[in-house]
């Protein structure tokens, strides 16, 4: 049989599946602001196996160019069983979705009648001349033989993206580290692992992170523990509790160092009702115990002396740090309307002693808000209509497994545009801030025993794939994925309608946005087609060249 290699360039937004047919069209150029990251990939099929495939660029731009591997997973829950029909297939299967570098001694596998790809990001950071590059890849064989090769367009537009305005934040599984990699809590290994993880977070525009003064009480099983992650050490003698922040202060500055701005302090109320206290370690007469948990009545006196005691020293230490405009708090988090009663005796505690701060809590029900309880709240993208309809200003949304019916998500099943699409929404709407559950939670459901997110990504049938973790846990650091790729261009293209608006005004931006659909653009209503994705970007990225064309023209005429 004749050896035939096939590739095609294909858009961040293609999903390349090893049996199915691609049936995307060829994407050959695009543009990109100066500081941004641009992706685009190249799907390859030979007719035979063929190992050892060596991939070259050639390009001005080679330096800030690197080439990934787009990987399969399997999922065995891509779905649950009433999805809406935005979706890719429902069936079980290998998805891709981790990007692996290619290391020499690593190279490309073509499988026989198998689609595959690799994923192409040019980082646009600095020293960059405006204008049109070429990008060539080559795939060849270890003897040096040609198999084929394509070559991309990149017009690098000669304006900046502006700063992120938007406060994210992916939930930050600190307890995952220790326990996929093996080490001991913040032992040197771990605050290591810890630093490339925020590192990761932040370059994809992540600028808050969960901050477990106490282990966070999330996706705790009734009565179960996630292992111990406590920032703060506590001491008792007698009836007096006495803390130290050596390890808070060396997570501040760690996270300040890579960028993060934000610090979301963990919850200090028990998920799903706001019963018991978070689990707190200490020393006693130089025993370490647990002093508070499941068993502690979170209204009771024992936890209100303790956090009488507490949450003076904590904001002493906010002050020392200049932190005051920096931290947000949580009391529990996805209380339903059954939960208000012991919602509410848990919020009037906390309020009496954080009300200069922001008290931010994932809840969908609107009576929350209504009745004080929360001073942001932030409701789920399909519940989100409620607070806009009421006026809610400085409104966050998120979304999670529940949130697969007509609304953005990211689980694998579903197109990137569904993912790429958020940012879109998040400026029409005025929305300051996003949270997920899920950057790296590597357990089962309820954190009952951990998982392999290489072989395992629906959290041991729990939650549809994508939906856990957007890392994966690689022997170097963190293995990234599509979905966090295309879900930093959202907010990317968040930003350039930022500068745009900045150039024409918001009036203006908003009629090019919806700019030929035949409903208007919001939560639940988007287009379904992801060209209209690519074209509309191209559209904001001509509109933004063109004005600061006609102003440096204009300037240099008054000159």
């Amino acid at each position: 049989m004749e050896l035939k290699f096939i590739t095609r360039c294909v858009s961040s937004l293609t999903k390349v599946f090893a049996n199915h047919e691609l049936k995307d069209g060829a994407v050959k150029k695009g543009s990109a602001l100066l500081n941004e990251t641009y992706s685009f990939q190249i799907a390859y099929k030979s007719t035979m196996l063929v190992k050892d495939i060596v991939v070259g660029v050639h390009s001005d731009l080679k330096e800030k160019i690197s080439i990934r591997s787009v990987g399969l997973v399997p999922s065995e829950l891509p779905c649950y069983h009433d999805h809406d029909e935005i979706i890719l297939t429902s069936a079980p299967g290998l998805f891709p979705d981790p990007l692996y570098p290619i290391k020499a001694k690593n190279r490309l596998t073509a499988f026989p009648d198998q689609w595959r790809a690799i994923w192409i990001t040019v980082d646009l950071q600095g020293g960059i001349n405006p204008g049109r590059h070429f990008i060539e890849v080559n795939f060849e064989k270890a003897n040096g033989e040609c198999l084929g090769n394509e070559v991309f367009e990149l017009e690098v537009i000669g304006s900046e993206l502006p700063e992120q305005t938007l406060i994210h934040t992916e939930w930050f599984h600190t307890d995952c580290l220790a326990t996929h990699y093996k080490v001991e809590i913040f032992s040197k290994e771990h605050w290591r692992r810890i630093e490339q993880f925020v590192q990761t977070a932040a370059k994809h525009g992540m600028n808050m992170i969960l901050t477990p003064l106490f282990t966070p009480p999330l996706d705790t099983e009734a009565g179960g523990e996630r292992l111990t992650v406590q920032l703060v050490d506590v001491e008792k003698s007698g009836k007096v509790y006495y803390f130290r922040y050596e390890k808070l202060k060396r997570w501040i500055d760690l996270c300040r160092n890579r960028g993060i701005k934000y610090y979301e302090f963990s919850h200090f109320f028990t998920q799903w009702g706001a019963k018991h206290a978070p689990k707190i370690m200490g020393y006693e007469n130089e025993e370490l115990k647990q002093f508070f948990g499941w068993n502690t009545d979170a209204a009771g006196f024992e936890y209100r002396d303790f956090l009488h005691q507490f949450f003076p020293s904590l904001i002493d230490f906010i002050k020392k740090n200049g932190l005051e405009n920096h931290v947000f708090f949580h009391v529990s988090d996805e209380p339903h309307f059954d939960h208000i009663e012991s919602y509410h005796k848990a919020s009037d505690i906390l309020q009496n002693y954080v009300k200069d701060f922001p008290v931010i809590d994932a809840l969908s029900d609107y009576a929350f808000y209504d009745k004080g309880l929360v001073k942001t709240p932030i409701p789920s993208n399909d519940h989100i209509n409620a607070f806009l309809e009421n006026g809610v200003e400085n409104l966050w949304t998120y979304y999670c497994c529940a949130q697969y019916k007509k609304v953005s998500n990211r689980f694998f099943n579903m197109p990137s545009f569904r993912n790429r699409v958020l940012g879109m929404q998040l400026y029409k709407y005025k929305v300051v801030g996003f949270l997920h559950w899920g950057y790296n939670f590597w357990y089962s459901q309820y954190s009952k025993k951990p998982i392999d997110p290489f072989k395992n990504t629906d959290a041991n049938y729990a939650f549809p794939s994508g939906d856990a973790f957007l890392v994966y846990p690689g022997e170097d650091g963190p293995i990234e994925s599509i979905r966090l790729e295309v879900l930093n261009e959202a907010l990317q293209d968040l930003r350039a309608l930022q500068l745009l608006e900045s150039l024409v005004g918001r009036e203006h931006v908003l009629a090019l946005l919806e700019e030929g659909l035949d409903h208007e653009l919001t939560f639940d209503q988007y287009p379904q087609d992801q060209e209209w994705y690519l074209l509309k970007r191209e559209q904001i990225n001509n509109k933004i060249k063109e004005k600061i064309f006609n102003t440096d023209l204009s300037s240099r005429k008054k000159v």
